[in-house]
């Protein structure tokens, strides 16, 4: 049990000095965030929905891009350079270290999440109940772990470069389709026909539904536990392909 607190520990440490984190996580949602709240948004009509459905927005980009990146190029890195063969002969099992690794990366988003939320009512005053700062943030946690699960697949790469540009692309794409940078209602209609169906429009809608007082579509809940067990199965038969040919 130490050796697995201390793995969960060093998971943490790990992931707050890497300045990639910082930057794609902290940095850049919370620079969007000020810049589509004071400088383009002038002709909004409800502003203060408006920059609360953002700050869901905002808040759920970033630790979308913290589960598939972060903890996907990692895991490529950490296998790359032979420290996930030498972690097999440490009393620490792998489903140990795995559990470690989402624990970690749970409570960076933990911290993310409380980090966003702070800068939202701090520059634009966004004023919502407790149980909606409450529920918000618990949906935003629970709903990572389809994304979480991405990473892992992401994972399974077998190099860095590659493993970095393909998160990349992912994670952009999701993102603009998904809704989190413009209302998907500004997109053409089959294009808002196909973000439906997206985990990272599902992700965030959830979100916004909660900061508008109702609670969180049944479809946005099927749909992002269907991409988890997907991407879990798939996240699963190649490493075990992988450690077939080793």
């Amino acid at each position: 049990m130490n050796a697995f607190i201390m793995q969960c520990k060093v998971e943490m440490i790990r992931i707050l000095r890497n300045p990639y984190f910082v930057f794609w996580s902290l940095f850049m949602p919370i620079a969007f965030y000020m810049v589509f709240t004071k400088i383009f948004n002038s002709d909004i009509q409800d502003k203060e929905m408006w920059q609360a459905h953002y700050l869901m927005s905002m808040t759920t980009f970033s630790v979308m891009g913290s589960a598939i990146m972060t903890l996907g190029i990692r895991l490529v890195e950490e296998r790359t350079q032979g420290w996930s063969m030498f972690m097999r002969i440490t009393p620490l099992s792998d489903h140990a270290y795995f559990a470690a690794k989402m624990i970690g990366q749970t409570v960076i988003h933990i911290f993310s999440i409380m980090i966003i939320f702070s800068a939202g009512a701090i520059v634009n005053g966004v004023s919502l109940s407790a149980s909606e700062w409450m529920l918000s943030g618990l949906w935003i946690l629970i709903g990572s772990l389809p994304f979480l699960a991405l990473g892992t697949l992401v994972g399974t790469m077998k190099k860095v470069d590659t493993a970095s540009g393909v998160s990349n692309v992912i994670y952009m794409l999701l993102a603009i389709s998904g809704g989190m940078w413009m209302p998907i209602e500004t997109f053409p209609t089959f294009i808002q026909k196909i973000a439906a169906w997206l985990p990272s429009y599902n992700f965030g809608n959830g979100a916004w539904e909660i900061i508008r007082g109702n609670s969180p579509e049944w479809m946005n809940f099927i749909i992002l536990f269907g991409y988890l067990v997907v991407f879990m199965l798939l996240s699963s038969y190649i490493r075990k392909k992988q450690e077939a040919t080793v």
